[in-house]
């Protein structure tokens, strides 16, 4: 069991950014992994997960390293479903569970959430992956994602991106959080403040095991609000690791808490769906 580490945002942003190369996916900006596992091999990386990854040619090491360092394909049936179905963000708290890159918390920072917390197995990814990316797409949307106003004066992002207005009011709606889910919900429930609750839970390609199912069950019952809704984008079925779809469901189901619907399937490739959880 990996323990719970909240994660400050430094106050300079630039060494945040500082080394790292950004790409854009779907209007995002994204740390470029290969560029990281160059800068972060060896002893760079305080739990060895770069190194670990790249030597095993793997991206899942249980109990290790969680994937979070790739930006799966669920994540983007996901941002598409977010927004075909024009899910209302505004003045919500939002929960990026799993986070990895931290596209999905992005995506609701940028519709105007009110708090986006982020959170992933490992502090690597924290540090390296998430942070940089919610600075990064901070500061090239500048007013855009700081206040909602002036969208159409909005400049595009520069090769080089500035501090821009906004981006300090957006990185205080935001926190981040590293370690296993149990622990992490125990951080926020210990915290001398009331147990914060989450109108949104969003998360993806997180039930490829079975093993985890109970921890992920007992975190979204402790964390989601009476009125929440869960988004959990899923392959249909995780060949070598047994996870998948209807297993969860069935294991949602048996334990008699929430209620789950498949709210979009997609057919192209391995088969993967949309699910959204409400407690019954």
């Amino acid at each position: 069991v990996k323990a719970a580490k909240e994660h400050s945002i430094p106050q300079d942003l630039n060494k945040v950014l500082e080394n790292k190369v950004m790409e854009t996916v779907l209007g995002l900006s994204h740390v470029k992994l290969s560029v990281v596992e160059r800068t972060c091999s060896g002893d760079a990386d305080s739990e060895g997960i770069v190194s670990k990854s790249v030597s095993s040619h793997s991206d899942l090491i249980p109990g290790v390293y969680e994937g979070g360092l790739k930006i799966w394909e669920c994540t983007f049936d996901l941002m598409d479903y977010l927004s075909e179905a024009e899910i209302e963000f505004t003045n919500k708290t939002v929960l990026d569970l799993g986070c990895g890159a931290g596209l999905l918390g992005i995506v609701a920072l940028r519709s105007e959430a009110a708090r986006v917390h982020f959170q992933d197995y490992n502090s690597t990814v924290i540090d390296e992956i998430t942070l940089p990316n919610v600075v990064a797409n901070c500061i090239s949307e500048g007013r855009r994602m700081g206040s909602g106003k002036d969208r159409k004066a909005s400049k595009p992002p520069s090769k080089r991106p500035r501090k821009a207005e906004g981006s300090a009011d957006v990185l205080s709606r935001c926190r981040f959080f590293s370690g296993d889910w149990s622990q992490v919900s125990q951080l926020l429930s210990n915290s001398n403040k009331p147990c914060l609750k989450y109108d949104i839970i969003l998360t993806s390609e997180t039930i490829y095991n079975p093993d985890y199912y109970s921890a992920l069950h007992e975190t979204l019952a402790q964390l989601l609000d009476r009125n929440g809704r869960v988004y959990l984008a899923s392959k249909v079925h995780y060949f070598g690791v047994g996870g998948g779809v209807y297993l969860f469901e069935k294991f949602i189901e048996d334990k008699n808490v929430f209620k789950t619907s498949l709210v979009k399937t997609i057919d192209q490739g391995l088969q993967r769906c949309i699910m959204e959880i409400t407690f019954k």
